[in-house]
């Protein structure tokens, strides 16, 4: 990225030229500005562009100016090296504590030493704390250049910013973007400039970018309804005795398939704008007489009801689906029912056998209620239906898990039952990592205390907005510019908030824009210099083919863990994901359960000739793969053909359209 040294600024002026649009990021010479400690404050407080947070040590309030600005939210935090070790251990602990980034810097305003004393003072600014290290001499001849640029060599991607200053060194300035500099300095102006050579921000933008714009929607994006809260809601609606009206729906295949299994089972549904009115059947134990239900294209609308319609039947039905499911096996399924007295009965070329099926399928009845010990290396979606169906039963249950999978889904289905009236004890276990920061991951089991004869009461209540359908928006903006969305609920229990988290460890500059609740705000993500980053989706497998194409736009290699629940997606999601980075010419490798992605900064990408390669792709029929080929499309050197897009409806119909207003090619 370009950052743009900022000097003699007053407050307006500064704040004027980073609502301007022409600036990035911005490094602040706060022994240069006439600001103030509540003037600093309200700077990089309220500033989503990211800043750089420098102050000379000649100047006697530089310890207090760069500690207020660390503590209200700077980016960067520039020390030179030659600081005292008191204030360089002073502003590194205020560093790790909120969260910014220390960069410690090294400058020769005389020449360029040898290459030892150089790599002596990159070790110097690594040992010092310095995350990034900032090396900048003055080039006397080519050679000199060539001395700075070789220190790239000993350097992790994006940890490094060296170049020279005077006209010698001018073009090493552009030179170290292409290098893996995660930014290089440019000035406001001609006469703005902080030292010889140094480019205007308009040139180096010019050079880096070409006509290439950076997205910048005029207005917010809003996100459609949660098909998570949407289909356990109208299925729950479904079941109660009375009617439930559910507001901020918005239609999608698997909500609208949702739709027609509660009205097969007798509900009635009224859609009326973004209200869904639902009146239900007063479910209770063996009271329906169904042959047949069909749940489209639905894994959890199958797992949800093969459950719930072995206590509500009087005797064996018929689940069927289409397209991609039908080729999807529901892993685990037959031994879970099992443990409750259900046996399923596949058909065709599965008849007869025990290991997973897929459907259709016959369930048989009725669900006993009891104690199990199960499994939950295979998902949570069973183990929800589970959830839903065991409280109608006559007498309690006792659910243990064993390495559960999608935590958050299970929360999810408890908050939505809740709703309803249906009352479930839960407890988690796990070792001392988890049980202090509640690292979901590391969970061993969960117990579920089931109290039976329960009944399904009426509900109204908000859809949340989808954070799975966010995530290629919010990725988008933090790669190629910014965005900002809205309905989308930030204290919500949905597994792909985790988003958030990953964007953030990414580098991504991230703020929520007030609003009255969490849903009526907004959030705005802006591009920053990137960095790998390791994650773990084992609890939020949706979000992977987003992710890994975030990772390809990261210096360095991100390390994404989760693999093996992608195997049973709409496709075998691991190697589609693998098939479509290689084809892009991103270096990628699978090991068991973690993907390794090998990423290059846009900036990078951009001068080295290495964008993503375009052409034609397949989605294999899978709407999460079509929103991570338009992702990666906005970082292709050519076009990306799909073979199959409308399969993307299955979650969010809108979503071309919506994201081809992204587009500034």
């Amino acid at each position: 990225m370009i950052c743009t040294s900022i000097q003699h600024k007053t407050l307006d002026e500064i704040l004027e030229l980073l609502q301007s649009g022409r600036i990035e990021m911005a490094e602040i010479r706060l022994d240069l500005c006439p600001l103030d400690l509540d003037e600093i404050e309200t700077l990089f407080s309220i500033s989503d562009v990211p800043l750089i947070a420098t102050c000379r040590l000649a100047d006697q309030d530089a310890e207090q100016k760069l500690l207020k600005a660390v503590e209200v939210g700077a980016k960067y935090l520039d020390l030179e090296v030659e600081a005292p070790s008191w204030l360089g251990r002073n502003l590194r602990q205020a560093c790790q504590k909120y969260g910014t980034v220390l960069i410690r810097s090294f400058h020769d305003f005389k020449g360029t030493p040898s290459r030892a004393i150089l790599l002596s003072m990159l070790e110097r600014c690594r040992n010092y704390g310095g995350e990034v290290a900032k090396i900048v001499t003055t080039a006397q001849s080519e050679a000199d250049v060539e001395r700075i640029m070789e220190l790239y060599e000993d350097a992790l991607p994006g940890t490094l910013v060296a170049f020279c200053m005077g006209e010698e060194g001018r073009e090493s300035r552009l030179e170290a973007l292409a290098k893996g500099a995660p930014f290089s300095y440019a000035s406001l102006g001609e006469d703005d400039a902080t030292a010889p050579g140094q480019w205007t921000t308009s040139k180096m933008m010019e050079a880096v970018y070409g006509e290439r714009k950076m997205i910048a929607p005029p207005a917010p994006v809003r996100m459609p309804a949660s098909k998570s809260f949407a289909q356990r809601a109208i299925i729950f609606a479904a079941l109660a005795e009375g009617t439930s009206t559910l507001s901020g729906y918005s239609p999608c295949g698997d909500s609208i398939s949702a739709i027609e299994v509660a009205r097969s089972l007798g509900a009635s549904v009224e859609e009326k704008g973004d209200e869904l009115i639902i009146k239900g059947i007063g479910a209770l134990p063996g009271k329906l007489s169904l042959k047949e239900v069909h749940t489209g294209e639905s894994g959890l609308l199958t797992r949800l009801m093969i459950p719930l319609l072995s206590v509500l039947n009087s005797g064996p039905v018929r689940v069927t689906g289409e397209k991609t499911l039908l080729k999807r096996p529901l892993s685990g399924a037959h031994d879970i029912m099992a443990s409750f007295g259900v046996r399923l009965y596949p058909e065709g070329a599965q008849a007869g056998r025990d290991a997973d099926c897929c459907l259709p399928l016959s369930v048989g009845c009725p669900l006993i209620p009891g104690r199990a010990e199960l499994s939950g290396k295979g998902g949570s979606q069973l183990l929800s239906g589970l959830l839903a169906a065991l409280p109608l039963c006559d007498d309690r249950s006792m659910l243990y898990v064993t390495e559960p999978r999608s935590i958050p889904y299970l929360f999810i289905t408890m908050d939505v039952l809740r709703k309803f009236g249906i009352q479930i004890g839960s407890e988690m276990e796990g070792d001392e990592d988890f049980l202090e920061n509640n690292d979901w991951s590391r969970c061993t089991g969960m117990s579920f205390k089931i109290r039976g004869g329960q009944r399904y009461y009426p509900a109204d209540f908000a859809i949340e907005g989808d954070w799975s359908g966010a995530a290629p928006f919010l990725a988008a903006a933090a790669i190629f510019g910014e965005v900002e969305v809205e309905g989308l609920d930030t204290e919500s229990l949905q597994a792909d908030i985790s988003i958030m988290d990953i964007l953030m460890d990414a580098g991504a500059s991230m703020s929520q824009l007030d609003g009255k609740t969490p849903t009526t705000g907004a959030l705005h993500i802006r591009r920053a210099p990137l960095n790998a980053f390791d994650t773990d989706l084992n609890n939020c497998p949706d979000l992977f083919p987003i992710v890994a194409v975030l990772a390809a736009f990261c210096p360095g290699e991100s390390h994404i863990l989760g693999v093996e629940r992608l195997r049973h997606k709409e496709t075998d999601r691991a190697a589609a994901i693998a098939e479509m980075l290689e084809n892009m010419g991103v270096p990628v490798d699978i090991v068991e359960d973690e993907m390794t992605v090998a990423g290059m900064s846009l900036t990078q990408r951009l001068l080295c000739g290495k964008l993503l390669k375009g052409g034609r792709f397949t989605s294999h029929g899978d709407h999460r793969m079509v929103m991570a080929l338009k992702l990666a499309e906005l970082g292709a050197e050519s076009p990306v053909e799909i073979d199959d897009t409308a399969c993307v409806a299955k979650s969010f119909p809108g979503f071309l359209e919506l994201f081809s207003s992204l587009s500034a090619r």
